[in-house]
């Protein structure tokens, strides 16, 4: 059922839990703080379908042209041909698998790619059908039924195992998105921000989880939107860790980061990436961990 706006937290979809008084997380080997790597695979279109919905200034290229807008659409592909490459190297070199969510179009057309993320052990979430066409509620439940079932459908195809997470693209969702994710066999989703630890969602008799993303760790909202040099996203990232793991000495904390290889992958940003790490990993208390390993270990702690 769609979300009814209420007084308080105006959406039926979580409890409402402030950390300070929740029961102590505790991660493998007692570490302070798990770390996850969301890294969207995701196929930007010549030409969005009509009655699709992306949003008005979606990131790549200097700004938005006329079409066909060869400047966006080819900074996007710079990370399919040569970013998620880089990006990968670095995770590996600290041990650090991918969580890599990936979008219909990609896993339908790319298949070097999805064997290149399944080598390297890369977990594959939902991700929508194409950066292109973002769940909004302007779609039917029956419309967004099936945008769901056939990403799920084109992933599962081309992966050979069924996704057990999801990433909307831009943080999609409409107001019933989550149920209709729960309902679709997922575990867990990745849109929602508000939190440093996993938490349950209301999705009914089926478990389902939010792996929250730090929004303002995102390299587009911090790089890309806000104009952040990225000397100060790198300290920005050593900082974050520095305090969640402070904080995590009482209770565990997630450091999840959504990182674009289009981005991120370029040769002038790579080392502050891997300076970051490095700082990061070299700490202890840390366990890197794919979106699931860390769900099945909340769930357990959890119950």
């Amino acid at each position: 059922m769609p979300a009814q706006r209420t007084f308080g937290m105006d959406h039926p979809h979580h409890e409402w839990s402030p950390v300070i008084n929740r029961p102590a997380l505790q991660w493998p080997n007692d570490a302070a703080v798990a770390l996850c790597v969301v890294i969207p695979l995701e196929h930007m279109e010549w030409q969005a379908p009509p009655g699709s919905f992306q949003v008005a200034r979606l990131s790549g290229g200097s700004a938005p042209r006329e079409f066909p807008d060869y400047a966006r659409l080819s900074h996007r592909e710079y990370g399919h041909r040569v970013g998620i490459f880089r990006l990968l190297d670095v995770l590996q070199k600290h041990g650090i698998r991918a969580t890599i969510a990936m979008d219909a179009m990609t896993a339908q057309n790319y298949p070097y790619l999805v064997k290149h993320c399944q080598d390297r052990g890369c977990e594959f979430i939902g991700h929508g059908i194409s950066v292109s066409r973002m769940i909004t509620s302007n779609m039917t439940e029956g419309e967004e039924q099936e945008y769901i079932q056939a990403s799920l459908d084109a992933l599962g195809k081309a992966t050979g195992t069924q996704p057990r997470g999801w990433f909307g693209p831009e943080y999609g969702e409409s107001d019933r998105t989550p149920q209709l994710l729960a309902q679709a066999g997922l575990t867990y989703v990745c849109d929602w921000t508000n939190d440093e630890q996993p938490f349950p969602m209301t999705t009914g008799e089926q478990p389902f989880f939010a792996l929250p993303l730090m929004y303002e760790l995102d390299d587009v909202v911090s790089i890309s939107q806000k104009l952040m040099p990225v000397f100060d996203y790198e300290r920005m990232l050593c900082e974050s860790f520095d305090v969640l793991k402070e904080d995590g000495a009482t209770t565990g904390r997630l450091l999840a980061v959504n990182w674009h290889p289009w981005l991120l992958g370029q040769p002038f940003r790579i080392g502050s990436i891997d300076r970051a790490l490095s700082h990061i990993m070299s700490q202890g208390g840390v366990w890197p961990a794919t979106g699931s390993e860390i769900i099945d270990w909340f769930r357990q702690q959890s119950t």
